[in-house]
């Protein structure tokens, strides 16, 4: 996020499907599910122009992995906005009830019940 608002204001960022679809590469190293899927992803918008402010949880406050989760972030994002912004919240908590079907389907197929 080397860039400021002003250059990113510049460029032209890209739908937030797309970018929902792109953070799908995003994996949560210790369940082996993207977090769009498990449901870690809040909400995606664009503020000042083109940085992308995304709200987003972890399964809970103490996870060690997120540093981990912004570099795959920052990867999966590169090439599609210039600068982007994690805004780590904690309420509503997340739970399992937020993991989509495809989520579920991929969390079986790695061995868990759910």
């Amino acid at each position: 996020m080397s860039e400021t608002a002003a250059t990113a204001n510049s460029k032209i960022a890209r739908p937030i499907g797309e970018i929902a679809e792109a953070l799908k590469d995003v994996i949560d190293p210790e369940l082996g599910v993207n977090i769009v899927d498990l449901g870690l992803v809040y909400a995606l918008r664009f503020v000042e122009g083109a940085v992308l402010e995304i709200d987003m949880t972890l399964t809970t406050p103490a996870c060690p992995l997120t540093d981990i989760l912004e570099e795959q972030i920052s990867q999966a994002l590169k090439n599609l906005v210039t600068v982007h912004h994690i805004n780590w919240v904690w309420s509503p908590p997340w739970g399992p009830e937020r993991i989509t079907g495809e989520g579920r389907e991929q969390m079986r197929a790695l061995g868990f019940n759910i």
